[in-house]
């Protein structure tokens, strides 16, 4: 499910360089702990998280490291 990210994070990933065209990969932790990684974010503010997530706040978000 893609949802738009807080203006806080979408300010974080503008400073950030791009995986590909258009797309950043992240590794997302959620409230809670859960712990996603080599999630795609496009343009700097819209995340694709599993539907089950889609409800979780984002705790912290750093760009995925091959």
């Amino acid at each position: 499910m893609t949802i738009k990210l807080e203006k806080k994070w979408v300010d974080y990933l503008i400073r950030q360089p791009e995986s590909g065209m258009g797309f950043q990969k992240v590794d997302v932790r959620l409230k809670g702990n859960r712990v996603l990684q080599d999630v795609p974010v496009f343009n700097a503010e819209q995340i694709d998280l599993p539907q089950d997530c889609a409800e979780s706040a984002i705790e912290e978000l750093r760009l995925h490291k091959d």
